[in-house]
């Protein structure tokens, strides 16, 4: 089963950059073993500032879990469990 990876925004928009300055995309997607067909998507949002909108809600995010408490995981009350 193949893994799903994660890729920040400022590595989409460097891998963009590289594709629109020359790079190949066979190039590119061996270098970093990723398909070509993504590199197509990440060149398609860069241009039309999508990347810009990926950004700002990833920062949008980071800011709203940071003021979350943390969290007590499993351990704790739960309302929802019953004791034997």
């Amino acid at each position: 089963m193949a893994k799903h990876r994660t890729h920040s925004v400022e590595f989409k928009r460097q891998v963009s950059q590289e594709y629109l300055s020359g790079e190949t995309l066979h190039g590119l997607a061996k270098r970093h073993d990723i398909s070509r067909n993504l590199i197509r998507i990440w060149v398609e949002k860069f241009q039309a500032g999508a990347l810009d909108e990926d950004l700002a809600a990833a920062d949008l995010l980071q800011d709203y879990e940071a003021r979350l408490p943390p969290s007590r995981g499993w351990s704790g009350n739960r309302p929802w469990s019953s004791s034997f």
